[in-house]
């Protein structure tokens, strides 16, 4: 049923219930807060390095285009 890195909800209650045991229920929603931040903050790194990995690659493509665009007219101009 559940693959490796599946947790489901019962490993997800114990995992909750060590970590209020371990820091406290003050200290839990500072916690919290802390990862959530930092998941954002990664993400949208993530989605920021895909996207200028996106961008460069569009360019080479376009570069490569021209190139052969430019071998083609130079090609047609020689035989002429």
């Amino acid at each position: 049923m559940g693959g490796v890195g599946t947790i489901g909800i019962p490993g997800l209650i114990l995992i909750l219930l060590i970590a209020l045991l371990i820091f406290g229920p003050k200290k839990l929603p500072q916690i919290g807060s802390a990862f959530g931040e930092t998941l954002s903050a990664f993400k949208k790194s993530t989605n920021q390095i895909m996207d200028d990995v996106n961008l460069q690659g569009d360019e080479e493509e376009e570069a490569k285009k021209e190139e052969s665009h430019e071998a083609k007219e130079s090609e047609s101009t020689q035989k002429e």
